[in-house]
């Protein structure tokens, strides 16, 4: 089983800004291939440095969340600074988060294996707790030796 534990987290607030997936959920490739084409135009045209400028902390969120049946993935920093004409306030739920630390050569392979060990192994092996939707978040920390690290960070319920 992989590494994680269960925290009781405060309400939050994430400034976004977000863009659609159009690949299928299960299509793993195309969905990375999505987010990390976005991430790379978010960080060379600005937008990500303009978020940054207004965070209250060092860190940078890549958030998924389903919005009127679409797949929105977002690039956010918490705040609480009131947000760009373009952004989206992602209200994260007080309560118990599934929490997976991991560090990665970059911030898409660290979101990459976060990912795949929260959906690919814990919640599946999960047998008293599970996800039930609401916004989830990989949060990029900082980096040390090299390596960017990092935790994902999943709202769940009790079963």
């Amino acid at each position: 089983m992989a590494n994680y534990t269960l925290k009781e987290k405060e309400s939050f607030t994430v400034i976004g800004l977000g863009t659609e997936l159009k690949s299928d959920y299960t299509d793993f490739a195309g969905v990375n291939k999505e987010k990390s084409d976005f991430w790379q135009a978010v960080s060379q045209d600005g937008r990500l440095d303009t978020l940054k400028s207004i965070a209250t902390n060092d860190y940078i969120f890549a958030v998924n969340e389903a919005v009127n049946n679409k797949m929105m993935h977002y690039a956010g920093v918490m705040t609480e600074a009131s947000a760009p004409e373009e952004a989206r306030v992602i209200q994260f739920p007080k309560g118990e988060y599934l929490v997976v630390k991991g560090e990665g050569k970059t911030a898409d392979e660290l979101n990459n294996k976060l990912t795949g060990i929260a959906f690919g192994q814990v919640l599946p092996e999960a047998k008293n707790f599970a996800y039930v939707g609401g916004p989830n978040a990989t949060v990029e920390m900082g980096q040390r030796n090299g390596l960017v690290f990092g935790e994902m960070w999943i709202p769940v319920v009790r079963k």
